[in-house]
């Protein structure tokens, strides 16, 4: 029986493995969860990195990110980023309507930055993603004004676990005030984040995820969130489009003190 396209797709990948293309391996062989020596020298190498091995990751960060539109100022510290913010919403207009409204993270990093307080002259709510009755009978409802909140917001600001310098991609696990709709609805997202969360690639992020303590300790949350710049598509005649399935324009500012 002549094989299928798929089988045929599959042989090629074990050859290139160096497997013998018609043996399919057991389960126990491709993942065996193993603490290896070269994924101890991957956390050792992310654990002892230098500040001038960070700056280079960040000078990486800036240079992937620019050919897919995404934006990464990189600032001294929190007040420079709140500034930074203040300035964006003042020259930024809503894609729809004429109010301005801003969700953000209930996050330390976010909530260090005190906007609510350096946007009152300019006279903009900002709606924090928690849940503060959790009553059975009234969740409900609070996760309804929520959610009218963050649809109504045009600027959404969230932090991240990591970011992937190879890809400029960062990484978000959802956690109870942390929701994932505040980097997908808002027509703009802002990411804050440290220089220490910058990792280089795939490699160190699945070493993390699988061995590092404070990782284990949490889990993966319920869900996982990989974004590379602002929503993108070409669907139609091969025309790159900003904001089809998600925020237009998008931002990093990584505080590099």
């Amino acid at each position: 029986m002549k094989p299928s396209g798929q089988e045929v797709f599959i042989r090629k990948i074990r050859s290139a493995l160096g497997y013998p293309p018609n043996e399919r391996r057991r389960d126990n062989v491709c993942c065996t969860g193993a603490f290896t020596d070269n994924v101890s020298a991957v956390l050792d190498r992310i654990k002892n990195r230098s500040k001038a091995e960070k700056q280079q990751l960040l000078k990486r960060f800036i240079e992937m990110a620019e050919p897919i539109k995404l934006a990464v100022i990189a600032l001294a510290d929190k007040d420079s980023v709140t500034d930074a913010i203040v300035d964006l919403v003042r020259n930024k207009a809503p894609e729809w309507g004429d109010q301005k409204s801003i969700a953000v993270w209930q996050h330390p990093l976010i909530e260090s930055l005190n906007l609510s307080d350096a946007l009152a002259d300019q006279n903009v709510p900002v709606c924090v993603t928690e849940l503060k009755n959790t009553e059975t009978e009234k969740i409900s409802d609070e996760r309804e004004r929520l959610r009218r909140r963050i649809i109504d917001a045009y600027i959404g600001v969230t932090s991240a676990d990591y970011c992937m310098a190879d890809t400029a991609t960062l990484v978000m696990r959802t956690r109870p005030g942390q929701a994932r709709s505040v980097s997908l609805v808002p027509s703009i997202h802002i990411a804050v984040i440290g220089l220490d969360q910058i990792i280089a690639d795939l490699k160190e992020l699945y070493a993390l995820l699988k061995w590092d303590t404070a990782t284990q300790n949490e889990g993966l949350t319920n869900c996982m969130t990989f974004i590379s710049g602002p929503s993108k598509t070409a669907d139609v005649e091969a025309t790159m489009v900003h904001g089809a399935h998600g925020p237009r324009e998008m931002y990093v500012y990584v505080i590099a003190d």
